[in-house]
């Protein structure tokens, strides 16, 4: 039995044979086969040999007016009709287009039972259409298809970009992708596991298939395989050389153009996956170890990437952030640090934490870099801070929220690592992109900090046994008074909020309408440890 021919399909995209038919200026008329729009034409080609097979490179509409059969010189029934479409089909041909002028009259019977046989569409070309006139028809077919391709390709390509520049850009380049696509994207991690998808799930022989195939790239030296499974096309494509991460793709349908749409994605998510640089693994891993056997964070502090000039400590800053849609994921967290400058980042429940390193201390106590319209929002209580020069601290990042830490000595991360989440929580209540603790000193800081404590613990002792009283009252003067941004920034309702202000009010017998009142409870809150 002959084996079919696979056709090496050219660089230019097929059209369908439908659209071939519709074109009323050629008058074709197929006469048998399957339908026309399951039918795609990679060229055309005229032969008059009785066996084709050797002149078909696969996926041709074959025209004949049927000069090479006997039947037409007076001999019937001697001419082989199966035998020739036979070869053709193993040849690969995607159709047989007869024309009925000037050999033949009708399309030989004979002809149109071996074509129905063997599956192959039969066309009648009309006396009028000539041959290089269906050719020039199909090329042209195929040079709009052309055209749409690369437009397609374009567009697509411009939209993953854009989905690769959010906040969360490894989820919205994978749904770009699958929208595109009309399937499933998936990007598994080193160990074969999905870390984020998008798309229509598929069934569960599809998904383990396109599991398997993802492992598979990742043992072998090829970095793409594709596979075809329950009328599923799969793919996969290995995103950097020995990382582990790797694209899956799954559609019901392979267009022209889309492998070449998967590939930027995979170039877009080898990028996003790959570890920000500003120190090295190594010297991160030695710092962990070093402090989980004691050692002082001074000490580990310069392996971590920040660095040191002319013996004086590196300062840090500490900062809070949460995305404007969502929750963060690994990889977007890792981008967002990468936006900061610092590879040391920790995304833990829907707080993303990042320890950026701080410049060199300006002799006149500089540091804070204002808000994109020029201003400074410090925390409440505090005097507002000068304008500082440009570039000295994080700033603000698209689609985030951040509360950003006054800088400080390894020694006071955790204080700084409070006042990160103090301003986070201010932000998100304000609606502010970025809000920073405030680096002033004010009239508070005059006191002897054992002085302020002291007074502080006699005068909130009647609510410090109920942390949850002393934490609303704080956030509530914070705010001003404001009953809806303080359930905002604690997650309760506003009702919540008013009923603890009352209990805090008769439990303090304190009028916290008077302003003198409030200044002093914040002075109290503001010097309170523990």
């Amino acid at each position: 039995m002959q084996e079919t021919a696979v056709p090496s399909a050219p660089p230019t995209p097929p059209v369908s044979l439908a659209a071939l038919l519709s074109r009323d200026d050629l008058g074709l008329r197929q006469i048998t086969g399957p339908p026309a729009g399951e039918v795609t034409i990679h060229g055309a080609h005229t032969s008059e040999m009785s066996d084709p097979y050797p002149y078909l490179l696969g996926g041709e509409l074959l025209l004949t007016a049927g000069v090479h059969i006997p039947e037409a010189a007076g001999r019937p029934g001697s001419f082989d009709f199966d035998g020739y479409v036979a070869r053709i089909v193993a040849a690969g041909g995607a159709a047989l287009g007869f024309g009925v002028a000037p050999v033949h009259d009708t399309v030989p019977a004979g002809l149109v039972a071996a074509c129905e046989e063997h599956g192959l569409p039969l066309v009648e070309v009309p006396p009028r259409t000539t041959f290089s006139g269906v050719a020039r028809a199909v090329w042209q077919l195929m040079a709009r298809a052309r055209l749409s391709e690369l437009r397609r390709i374009t567009e697509a390509q411009q939209g993953l970009a854009a989905a690769a520049s959010r906040p969360d850009p490894v989820p919205s380049v994978l749904r770009r992708l699958a929208g595109r696509l009309e399937g499933r994207a998936v990007l598994y991690g080193p160990e074969g596991a999905e870390i984020a998808a998008a798309g229509r799930e598929p069934g569960d022989e599809v998904r383990r298939a396109l599991a398997e195939l993802a492992r598979f790239v990742t043992g072998h030296p090829s970095s793409t395989a594709t596979d075809t499974v329950a009328g599923t096309r799969l793919a996969a494509y290995a995103l950097g050389p020995g990382r582990g991460f790797v694209l899956g793709v799954a559609a019901p349908h392979r267009e022209s153009g889309d492998h070449t749409i998967a590939s930027v994605a995979a170039v877009l998510l080898s990028l996003l996956t790959g570890e920000h640089q500003s120190g090295t693994g190594a010297a991160r891993s030695s710092a962990l170890v070093r402090l989980l056997l004691g050692a002082r964070r001074e000490e580990v502090a310069p392996l971590l990437g920040g660095g040191e000039g002319d013996g004086a400590v590196t300062r840090w800053y500490v900062v809070h952030a949460r995305p404007d849609t969502g929750a963060p994921d690994a990889v977007s967290a890792s981008a967002l640090g990468a936006a900061l400058g610092s590879p040391l980042v920790d995304a833990a429940d829907d707080v993303v934490r990042v320890l950026v390193p701080a410049p060199p201390r300006a002799e006149d106590g500089g540091g804070v870099r204002p808000e994109g319209d020029g201003s400074v929002r410090p925390e409440a209580g505090a005097a507002a801070p000068r304008k500082p020069p440009a570039g000295s601290g994080p700033a603000a990042q698209p689609g985030w929220t951040l509360g950003v830490s006054a800088p400080v000595a390894p020694a006071e991360w955790p204080a700084a690592d409070a006042q990160a989440a103090r301003a986070l929580a201010r932000a998100r209540a304000t609606r502010s992109a970025l809000v920073r603790h405030a680096e002033r000193p004010g009239f508070a800081d005059l006191v002897p900090p054992g002085e302020a404590e002291a007074h502080a613990r006699a005068l909130l002792a009647p609510i410090g046994g109920v942390p949850a009283l002393a934490e609303t009252l704080r956030a509530w003067l914070s705010l001003h008074g404001s009953w809806d941004r303080t359930a905002v920034a604690l997650s309760v309702h506003r009702n919540t909020v008013r009923q603890r202000i009352a209990r805090c009010a008769a439990l303090l017998g304190a009028d916290l309408d008077d302003p003198d009142v409030r200044m002093e409870l914040w002075f109290a809150l503001r010097h309170l440890r523990g």
